[in-house]
Order: structure tokens, then sequence, then C-alpha cells
């Protein structure tokens, strides 16, 4: 029961209405938690110095004006500047899309429209206390990391500085039933990412379903998620279950989530909102618990901006987000994950190969990677099976050498050319960001977001 498990929890609730606080009051005590409850900016700050809550839920809006939710917005930059683990979510009755994306980017972890929906309140209010309990035991951290090394657990290598924050991140939010979004290049990772969360959390001994989301057609999409029941269409022979019923109690992967066409979006929202579904052709409502992990290489804001992705989804899927660098960025990873897949591979060949030869190592250190630890292993599994003696040769590899690459158009991805002309044209500008971004045809924030993507370094932001 809820009372029993949240008992502990406490809550701060802001809000300059005083029915607006009794009403939250009537709805939250019963379920076990702790209310607390603040009426003013001042008051709300004054709280959370003194005192250790596990959630704030605020209004945006109070003395300065009613609608702008201006000042609520300073509140948030001010509490989740002191407290990022804290989680807090807002509600206004002057709800946009733009003050919601604001809201988001100052650290608020979820935005709720004044009339609220009582039972999707409860959800987000325990799926966020959960994730601040996960997030502030970092004391999992050692003992986790322990875990990902054991032969039971998915093998992710993470030597590199840019991997060992990934590894503390998932590590710290794994336990929790937080939905994550695993964002990176085609190739990084993304679903052994995936499959380590899974093992680490506590859903680790039911269920892990995949799913390649953007691969369903929109005639087929309801039916594999949800399930059909027989007769529903002409091809309907039998009841189905979908994907989501399998793995109930246990973990969803949607993978290419960018994919999912737009009609379909508003049916994926609902099952993760309210955690219900009917099967095609029933009417029947089933629940289901299932902690949803998404993977895409696209940049989901940008294809909000473009009208291709529900914001509201968005906010749904990326509680976390974890964000996969490319092989290019974690050289040091290169020479561990090039020995953990020629294990693998000369057991799967039955091949004597042991080892690789120094022009071998030193050629995969210095390869651009433009399909990121995949090609590497393509490329270990060929070097294993081309070998003529116990060591892989550069030859066996089957890559072309940087001195033969070169920096050619045609031997590049679009990525590899668009981080090159960045950094060349910064170097060009002497570092300064508005010149080079009016060489290449860019606004600033445009320029700003390839500075970041790439991680380019030594400029001035």
């Amino acid at each position: 029961m809820a009372v029993s498990r949240q008992a502990e929890s406490e809550i701060l609730i802001a809000d300059d209405q005083s029915d607006v606080l009794e009403a939250l009051h009537i709805l939250l005590k019963p379920e076990g938690f702790r209310i607390h409850t603040a009426s003013s900016p001042r008051a709300v700050i004054d709280a959370v110095d003194g005192h250790e809550f596990d959630l704030v839920l605020m209004d945006l809006n109070y003395t300065r004006d009613t609608t702008s939710g201006d000042e609520g917005l300073d509140i948030l930059t001010d509490i989740h500047g002191t407290d990022s683990t804290l989680p807090i979510i807002v509600m206004t009755a002057w709800g946009t899309i733009d003050l919601a994306v604001e809201a988001m980017r100052r650290g608020a972890r979820d935005f709720v429209q004044k009339p609220w929906e009582n039972q999707r309140l409860l959800t987000i209010v325990r799926t966020q206390i959960e994730l601040c309990r996960a997030l502030r035991n970092a004391q999992r951290l050692e003992s986790e990391n322990r875990l990902l090394r054991t032969t039971d657990r998915p093998t992710l290598i993470a030597e590199s500085p840019a991997m060992r924050h990934v590894l503390q991140l998932i590590t710290r939010v794994a336990p929790s039933d937080a939905n994550i979004l695993i964002t990176g290049e085609h190739g990084t990772g993304k679903e052994v990412v995936a499959h380590t969360i899974h093992a680490l959390s506590n859903r680790a001994g039911m269920p892990m379903v995949t799913v390649n989301a953007g691969g369903l057609a929109d005639g087929v999409f309801e039916s594999e998620l949800f399930g059909h029941t027989k007769g529903a269409y002409t091809d309907a022979k039998t009841d189905r279950v979908g994907r989501f019923e399998l793995a109930d109690k246990g973990t969803l992967f949607l993978d290419e989530i960018a994919n999912v066409p737009l009609g379909q979006q508003s049916k994926l929202l609902r099952v993760l909102e309210a955690g219900e579904l009917e099967r095609v052709g029933s009417s029947k409502t089933r629940k289901v618990n299932v902690r949803v992990i998404a993977a895409t290489n696209a940049d989901l804001s940008v294809e909000v901006d473009r009208g291709r992705f529900r914001p509201d989804l968005l906010f749904r899927l990326n509680t976390i987000e974890v964000r996969l660098p490319a092989l290019r960025d974690r050289r040091e990873d290169i020479p561990h994950l090039a020995s953990y897949f020629l294990r693998t591979f000369a057991e799967r060949y039955r091949s004597n190969v042991r080892n690789f030869q120094r022009d071998a190592l030193q050629l995969m250190t210095n390869h651009p990677w433009p399909g990121n630890v995949r090609e590497l292993s393509h490329a270990v599994e060929r070097g294993v099976l081309m070998a003529r003696e116990e060591s892989v040769s550069s030859a066996d590899l089957g890559l072309h050498s940087v001195q033969e690459r070169g920096n050619t158009i045609d031997s590049m991805s679009l990525d590899d050319v668009e981080s090159f002309l960045v950094r060349k044209t910064l170097t060009r500008h002497g570092g300064n960001v508005s010149q080079a971004a009016k060489a290449l045809g860019l606004s600033r924030s445009a320029m700003y977001r390839r500075i970041q993507k790439y991680n380019v370094q030594s400029y001035e932001m």
C-alpha cells in the first residue's frame, strides 16, 4: 500500500491560495506523506534552506503578477541551484508549452496544469520521490560499480572519464522506477546501457522487453504495444498480448523512439501517464506497471520544435537523460572494448586468436570510428576471422589508416564533416563564436548547440 511505502516522505506545497493548499493536503495526507506548506516565495526558500524535503510541489504565480510565472521560475532557479537532486513539480492555471519548457530547463521534473487530475498527480509525486531517494543514495555507487563487472551482468566498459560519468549516473538512478531516455549517435551502445539499468534495478528479476518503436507501422503499432483481441481486425485470429503487458512489473525498452508516428504518440503517452491500456478491439481497461527506457540518436528538442514529437511525451520520457559519448570521445576505452570483443568472437568461432599486434592497436586507437562501438565490434570480428596467426594485424581489421583516409568528404560521416567544419572555422576565427557562426551561416544558439554536441573544447561559451 502507498501509505506504508511513502510514510516517511516529506513534501513542501507552495501556493498563495489557501484553498489550493487545503485541497492538496487532503489529497496527499491520506497517502502517508508528511505535508509542509508555504504561501510566499520567501517562505518557500526559507523552508527548503531549513529542512530536507523529498519533493516540492509549487505554484508559479504569486504576488508579482498573476499569469507570467516569472516569480515561480525565479524560485525554481534558486532551489535547483542549491539542491539539484530535489524534485520540483510546478503547477499553474496559466500553462503554455513555452512556460513548461522554461520550467523544465530550469530544473523542474514535471509540469502540471490546474485544475489537476488527482490520480495523475499522485503518480507523478510517487515517481519523483522514488527518484529522489535513488539520487541521494550515493553510497550505493561503489557496490553497484562492482556489480556491473560480474559475469551475470551486461558488459559495460567504462574506463574513460566520459564513460565514468555515465556509469555513476546510471548506477544512481537505476534502482528507481523513473523513466530514462538514452541518447547518443548510432552504435554507441544504448541497448547495452538499457540492459545494465534493468539489471541494476529493483525489477531485475522481472522481464525486460525490447521493441524498435520507430520500426512499427501505423497499422500494427497499437497491436504490437497494447495487444489485440480475436476478431479485432481481419487477420486477428487469436488474442494477442502486447509488449506493455509482457513487460508488466519489468522494463520496456523502446528503441528509436523519435521515429514513432506522431499520430501514435498520444496513445503511448496515455499508458506512460496512467499505466492503463486497452487491447485493440476491447473496451476493458488493463493496468500495467512498467518502467520505460527509451533511446534515440535524434535531438528530440529539435523534433519538438519541428512539430514531429509531442513535448508532453518528451517530458514523460526524459525524467533522466543518459547521454552516451561517441567512441572518438572515449578513446581510452578502445583497447578494453577491442579486447572484450576479441575474447567474445574467438570463443564464438573457436579461434586460437589471443591478442592484437602493435600496428592493429595503433590503427584502432587513431581510427575516427564514425560507426562507434558497433563498427569496432564488426572490425574485431573480421580480424578474428581473417587472422592467420594468434595475433590480429592491422590488415586483418579491414580499416583504412588515418593517413589513408585524410579528411576527404567521401570517407567521413555527416557528423564527422560537421564536427570538422565547426572546429576548423573556430580555429580560423581565433575561437570567436560569433564570427565562426556567421561564417558557417548559423545563429549563435545553433553554433553553441554544435559546440556542445561535438564536445569542442577551449572555446569560451
